[in-house]
């Protein structure tokens, strides 16, 4: 990925990126329909919301994406990955978001960006593996499951030739179907990553009861979980955790994009067909105007994201800000679409069968995701006001 002075025309986003946009959308459109997805992850809502119940996916759909090079997009050339823009790698996660794609690409696309930043011939190692097909996600969470800690819950230790691992790491994505954990553990004095086989003896995962029924979470537990000097891809953590973050961040908020624009188009569409009082129910403002007021959102939430992943793209210093606030305003306007498209589809909105639901989910838990608006929102003041009393 290039890092220049001047942020180039816009955001990077040029015909390559639209490219792949559009091949992500209509590839997606023709294997991955609504009614596809739904008889996926929602034929009946029993067995769905079981303890420990982990969300199904489509394995055979998943070989196709390994073959168009998607686990690869945050690979660089090198590493036998394709090394496009953050910015188009956002394009295509918006369409997986648009299609509530339940597969293991955004935890893997995350945990790629922090491995490229760790730099190390482990890391490249992994990396490859991962353009190759491998699946991971990322083990990084403190005490308490705090995701920007600089205190991690894992402990390391050094015995002869191998390094220990003791400790639970918390809200791990689609951990399930993730063939590598990226592992964050306090050695000594520092805080380093470590590549984890996710059947390592001694990794257990105890599935989390989530609402969102396109993937899966898990709390994964180490106890004594013995790797190599193969397993350790950086002994400056904190460092690359830090200049993956505001990567990770548009990972999210292309997610929340993608399913926010899902939710609005669905619901003007069916604000079209819809009639009461001998009118389409568009014709109402109580109606349109709650869907401009969405429109207008998301927009301003996509713009943000695409400046955000240009600024990560040219390597500025306020990369992590404009994340931060492409977060905070995708998390707001997902929100409100969500609620607006639940209330405008009437008493069927409230329903198992209505189709909704399974993107109110999914915008639901991206919201949370690494920190919601108000999170973020603080954050972005503690930088540019200082500490509240400070």
């Amino acid at each position: 990925m290039s890092k220049k002075d001047s942020a180039p025309k816009n955001f990077g986003f040029g015909e390559d990126e639209a490219m792949l946009r559009d091949l992500a959308r209509r590839f997606l459109d023709e294997r991955l329909p609504i009614e596809t997805l739904r008889r996926l992850v929602a034929e009946a809502p029993e067995p769905v919301y079981d303890q420990g119940q982990r969300s199904r996916w489509d394995e055979g759909l998943w070989k196709e994406i390994v073959e168009l090079g998607w686990t690869g997009l945050a690979v660089d050339e090198a590493e036998g990955g394709a090394g496009i823009s953050l910015a188009g790698i956002a394009g295509v996660v918006e369409e997986a978001g648009r299609h509530a794609l339940p597969s293991p690409l955004v935890a893997t696309l995350g945990a790629s960006l922090v491995l490229r930043e760790a730099g190390t011939e482990a890391a490249q190692r992994v990396l490859s593996q991962i353009a190759a097909g491998s699946t991971a996600s990322l083990a990084i969470t403190g005490e308490r499951g705090a995701w920007e800690a600089s205190e991690p819950a894992l402990e390391a230790r050094a015995e002869g030739d191998e390094v220990v691992l003791d400790g639970s790491a918390y809200f791990v994505q689609d951990a399930f179907k993730a063939d590598v954990m990226v592992a964050s553990a306090r050695l000594g004095e520092a805080v380093a990553l470590f590549a984890v086989p996710a059947d390592a003896q001694g990794v257990t995962l105890d599935a989390d009861h989530i609402h969102d029924l396109t993937r899966d979470q898990a709390t994964v537990r180490f106890e004594d979980v013995r790797v190599g000097s193969e397993a350790f891809v950086s002994k400056d953590g904190l460092g690359a955790l830090e200049r993956a973050w505001p990567g990770l961040l548009v990972l999210v908020t292309a997610d929340l994009c993608g399913s926010s624009e899902w939710q609005l188009q669905t619901t003007v569409e069916y604000a079209r067909q819809r009639t009461q009082f001998d009118r389409q129910i568009g014709f109402f403002q109580a109606v349109k105007h709650p869907l401009v007021d969405a429109m207008v959102e998301i927009d301003r939430a996509k713009s943000l994201l695409y400046h955000a992943a240009c600024e990560f793209d040219r390597g500025s210093e306020d990369a992590e800000k404009a994340a931060r606030m492409a977060k905070s305003a995708a998390s707001d306007a997902g929100a409100f679409i969500s609620d607006r498209s639940v209330q405008l589809h009437g008493g069927i909105g409230f329903t198992w069968e209505c189709d909704v639901h399974l993107f109110f989910k999914r915008s639901l838990h991206n919201q949370a995701l690494l920190g919601d608006g108000v999170h973020q929102r603080k954050k972005l003041a503690n930088t540019l006001i200082g500490p509240i009393g400070a």
